[in-house]
């Protein structure tokens, strides 16, 4: 295929395989999600069987989130929930936004490479759990839809849509004539009064519903309720419509038409859209429920823009560092208020420094970096100062406090929200549009509480990206930053700290040059992670260090390296392998303090387990001795020196691990240690989420002329 097929007959074919396959399967919501270019973010394409509105919190979905769209795409596999008891222990953030009975499938969409994820929703009664032949019908339909992708050469759109695509179901109709919408209200009631689209407008009212509702007809169709009747503008009563269409399944509400009538409202929905039955309430039996009755609906928020606003405050509870904060205003808070632009600013030594940005031109980020706190460049400092928000719908607006701001960044509206904390100001928030835009009342409202859940979420983030900068340089400041140059021997090395957590290593590694032709390497791993597990490494590798450059035999090196952690008695235990290399001689000379045995390849390719008897970990016994172990210095020989979080794992067999490692060093090219290193890191599964630190210390014997080879930098 070239590409140069209409694309907008490659969109249809997809949409069409789309609600088919929502229809063959009985789902009564679909969506399908496409990975951007990038491959870090969800994007949905199209909905089926529900108002786009209705997806407004999952339009961007990282692939790295806990949601069931990103686990089936970045898993490779299809996520089943069955009822919403599993949402809750699964997926407790989906399930904040999504209160109601449902089941989901989640299906990865992939064929030559990952496109996306084909996700599909039942009501309730839906039988659980799914069965093998349901699940190879969702995952051909998968199939088919990426070959569709595939057919079209290119993705179907070189940027995020700003609105997803709207697909009918082909069952009924989204905009219907009146004389249709009465042929579907007669089959879904027995009587009825008025009928709804899956959008929640109105496409047919009767003359008793006309009636009852206090407005006529006319003024009623192609309207939404909460819109056309003030009385029912509550996120009490948009929710019922929101459950009714989700489950659906039939929902009965009462609501109060000003001054005193009370309506019982009737909802059965189906796949076309919503038939509402509408009588007075019985004074007897009234099925409204208290807080209804009481004033419950005196309140202008949108139940969308709740929920939109729960998900988030979920959503922000899970960042970690700034970046994380940047991304997901970005990536969800920017598209649910149809912002272009963001910048996030903290207040440093009285200026504004700029610590994440979107949608601004580096220039632009330039001049606005740095600003000092009092600037009347931009109204920043001054909403940082009072903490009072400000928003500006237009240029003009602006331009009459601010004249400069506006050609500065080239935007037509800006919302500067303070984040502050306790009356504290921790930062600032903008969100700007590239058109003018008036902000209402409930959105300045929700944006305002809005910041306040940013600020908390920014200022952990601030807290911790300090102390992680703190341990890591801590942690490299303990390390070599480089290793000596040893004549007839080739040296790499590899630190990888864990990646969950702030959490410092206590692992360490050494190449100490002894003479002309002698050497020492260790490594080790001080229990815990934490400072004084690190604090501890460091006089380990020192206390190692001297004892080895005075001559003393690998079993003294141990012997009185132990004493001094006995004597300073730091309720921290250590493991250690020390490495005698006598290039001359060609012996290596080992000793060890319960360290994981060191892998031994040998020139022909074989590699082996070294078989060390270790003595006991460092710290405990004063008196304790460690055995000796001498092996002969073959040309070509491959020493690999490790930490323990290279071989364990959870529920993993440790010998079984350490044997899977010495094949991993047999099968690999060691004509670059470095990249013999990396091939090694990358058949161990240790690329991605990391439990425990690894330290990995490969020595190769490469001949009495050959030049040594150092690492510049242990690293990363």
């Amino acid at each position: 295929m070239t590409g140069r097929a209409d694309p907008r007959a490659h969109t249809e074919a997809l949409d069409a395989a789309f609600a088919e396959t929502v229809r063959r399967t009985g789902a009564s919501i679909g969506a399908l999600y496409l990975l951007a270019p990038d491959e870090t973010v969800l994007h949905l394409d199209a909905v089926c069987g529900a108002p786009v509105e209705f997806a407004a919190p999952w339009t961007r979905v990282p692939l790295a989130s806990p949601a069931p769209v990103a686990d089936a795409v970045r898993e490779a596999r299809m996520v089943w929930v069955g009822s919403q008891e599993e949402m809750v222990l699964s997926y407790p953030r989906t399930a904040m936004v999504l209160p109601y009975p449902l089941a989901l499938a989640a299906a990865p969409v992939t064929g030559v490479r990952r496109w996306g994820t084909l996700l599909l929703m039942w009501p309730a009664p839906r039988p659980s759990p799914m069965t093998p032949r349901e699940r190879g019908n969702i995952m051909s339909s998968c199939g088919r839809l990426a070959r569709l992708l595939e057919e079209a050469a290119v993705r179907p759109w070189s940027a995020p849509r700003e609105r997803p695509r709207a697909v009918p179901l082909g069952t009924g109709h989204r905009s219907a004539p009146p004389e249709l919408a009465v042929a579907d209200l007669v089959e879904r009631l027995p009587g009825g009064s008025c009928a709804l689209d899956l959008e929640g407008r109105f496409t047919y009212v009767s003359s008793g519903a006309a009636e009852l509702l206090g407005r006529e007809a006319a003024h009623l169709l192609g309207t939404l309720p909460w819109q056309s009747l003030r009385w029912l503008d509550s996120p009490l009563y948009e929710d019922r419509y929101r459950a009714a269409v989700i489950s659906r399944e039939p929902v009965t509400f009462s609501a109060c038409r000003p001054p005193d009538q009370w309506l019982d409202l009737h909802l059965y929905p189906d796949d076309s859209g919503i038939s509402v039955r509408i009588l007075p309430s019985s004074a007897d039996e009234p099925s409204a429920p208290a807080a209804a009755r009481t004033g419950a609906a005196d309140t202008s928020a949108r139940a969308g823009q709740l929920y939109q606003l729960t998900h988030l405050a979920a959503a922000l509870t899970e960042v970690v560092g700034v970046q994380d904060v940047v991304d997901l205003v970005a990536d969800q808070i920017m598209p649910a208020f149809g912002a272009q632009g963001l910048v996030l600013s903290t207040a440093e030594a009285g200026r504004l420094r700029i610590t994440g940005h979107r949608g601004y031109a580096s220039d632009s980020i330039a001049r606005l970096d740095g600003l000092p706190l009092d600037t009347a460049f931009t109204p920043a400092g001054q909403v940082l100062a009072d903490g009072t928000p400000a928003f500006y719908a237009d240029p003009d607006d602006m331009r009459r406090t601010h004249p400069e701001a506006p050609p500065a960044s080239g935007k037509q509206a800006w919302a500067f929200l303070p984040l502050i904390i306790s009356g504290r100001p921790v930062g600032l928030c903008v969100l700007s549009y590239d058109r003018p835009h008036p902000f209402t009342a409930e959105e300045r409202a929700v944006l305002t509480s809005l910041a306040g859940l940013i600020a908390q979420a920014f200022d952990r983030a601030r807290l911790y990206d300090t102390k992680l900068e703190l341990a890591h340089g801590l942690q490299q400041a303990l390390l070599p930053r480089t290793l000596p140059a040893i004549d007839g021997l080739s040296v790499a090395a590899r630190y990888l700290p864990a990646t969950r957590g702030m959490d410092i290593g206590g692992d360490f590694y050494d190449l100490i040059r002894l003479g002309d032709t002698t050497a020492a390497a260790v490594i080790g791993d001080v229990q815990g992670h934490n400072v004084a597990a690190a604090a501890l490494m460091g006089q380990v590798r020192t206390a190692v260090h001297a004892h080895a450059t005075l001559g003393t035999p690998p079993d003294e090196v141990l012997h009185r390296t132990n004493r001094l952690l006995t004597d300073l008695d730091p309720d921290l235990f250590t493991s250690c392998l020390y490495a005698h290399l006598d290039l001359a001689r060609r012996r290596v000379t080992l000793a060890s303090a319960g360290h994981p045995p060191p892998i031994l390849r040998l020139p022909d390719g074989g590699s082996r387990p070294l078989d060390v008897v270790p003595g006991p970990l460092l710290g405990i016994d004063p008196d304790a001795g460690f055995p000796v172990t001498e092996i002969p210095l073959d040309e070509g020989m491959l020493l690999a020196l490790y930490t323990d979080g290279l071989v364990e794992a959870p529920g993993a067999d440790l010998e079984e691990s350490i044997t899977r490692l010495a094949r991993h060093l047999a099968e690999a090219d060691d004509r670059d240690l470095h990249l013999l290193i990396d091939a090694v890191l990358g058949e161990s599964g240790t690329t991605g989420q990391r439990l425990d630190d690894i330290a990995l210390l490969v020595l190769q014997e490469a001949g009495p002329d050959a030049p040594g080879a150092a690492e510049p930098v242990p690293g990363v």
